[in-house]
C-alpha cells in the first residue's frame, strides 16, 4: 500500500493566531514609554482573540489590509481585535469576555461602518485591520499617568520600533494580504507607513482614510458622510 503524505494547510486563522501568539517586543524604547502585550498580560485576552479568528477567518481566502496605527489600551489592547473593545465583542461579535469591560470610540465608529457595509461576516471576509506596530505603547504623563501613545508621537520613539514595524507588516503580508492597494487610516498615520514603504517596498497604492477616533470625537455630526467615504473606497468605487 503507497504511503501518502497529507499536509494540513494552516487557515487565515490559524497564521493570525500564529502570529499573535508569538508577538514579542524586546527592542530599546525611550524613557518614558512601554510596551503593553494583552496576550501576556492576560489569558483571556488569548482565548477571545482565537475564538474571533476561528470565526471569521477560517479559511484560506485573500484578504485586503486596512492598517491602524497601534493599538489602544481599552480596545485591542484588552480584546486583542484591533479596533474592538469589549461591549462590540459581544454585542456584535457574540463572544463575551468576563475578565475585562471596556468602551473604546474608535471601536464604536468601525462597527458602525462594518454594520453599513453587510456586517461582521461580510466585512471580515474580505478585511483584515492590524498596526504596523500590533501591541499598545502607553507614556507616562505628567501627573505620573499611563496614557495612550502613537508610534509616531516621538521620533526616537519612532526610530527605535521602526524595523520590528516593517518585519510586522512583512508578516502580516504573509497571511495572505493584497498587497496591490492597502488603506491607511489617519493621515499623519500615513505619512510614516509611506516612509515605510520607499523603505521596504511593501505595497503598489497606498490610500488614506479618516481615523475612525478623529471622525467620532471631531466630526461625528458629519459621521454618516464618512462611513460612505469609507464604504465607496473599500468597495473600490470611488
Amino acid at each position: 500500500m503507497p504511503d501518502f503524505e497529507f499536509r494540513i494547510m494552516k487557515s487565515f486563522a490559524d497564521k493570525v493566531i500564529d502570529f499573535n501568539r508569538n508577538l514579542k517586543y524586546s527592542g530599546k524604547l525611550p524613557r518614558g514609554f512601554e510596551v503593553m502585550n494583552p496576550y501576556l498580560d492576560n489569558p483571556e485576552t488569548l482565548d477571545v482573540m482565537q475564538q474571533f479568528y476561528y470565526k471569521y477567518y477560517n479559511d484560506s481566502n485573500q484578504r485586503k489590509f486596512i492598517i491602524g496605527i497601534n493599538p489602544s489600551r481599552h480596545g485591542a489592547g484588552v480584546t486583542g481585535v484591533p479596533f474592538t473593545d469589549t461591549k462590540r465583542l459581544e454585542s456584535v461579535c457574540g463572544i463575551p469576555m468576563h475578565s475585562a469591560h471596556t468602551h473604546e470610540i474608535s471601536s464604536v465608529y468601525i462597527y458602525d461602518m462594518i454594520e453599513a457595509f453587510g456586517g461582521a461576516d461580510e466585512f471580515y471576509k474580505q478585511f483584515y485591520i492590524n498596526s504596523p506596530f500590533p501591541l499598545a505603547i502607553v507614556r507616562m504623563s505628567k501627573t505620573g499617568q499611563w496614557l495612550n501613545a502613537n508610534y509616531y508621537d516621538d521620533r526616537e520613539l519612532f526610530e527605535s520600533v521602526k524595523d520590528f514595524m516593517i518585519d510586522s507588516l512583512e508578516k502580516h503580508i504573509s497571511l495572505g494580504l493584497d498587497t496591490s492597494k492597502v488603506f491607511v487610516l489617519g493621515k499623519k498615520n500615513a505619512e510614516f507607513i509611506r516612509k515605510l514603504n520607499q523603505e521596504a517596498n511593501l505595497f503598489d497604492q497606498i490610500e488614506v482614510l479618516e481615523h475612525p477616533r478623529f471622525i467620532q470625537q471631531y466630526k461625528s455630526k458629519d459621521k454618516q458622510l464618512y462611513i460612505d467615504k469609507y464604504l465607496l473606497a473599500l468597495s473600490g468605487l470611488e
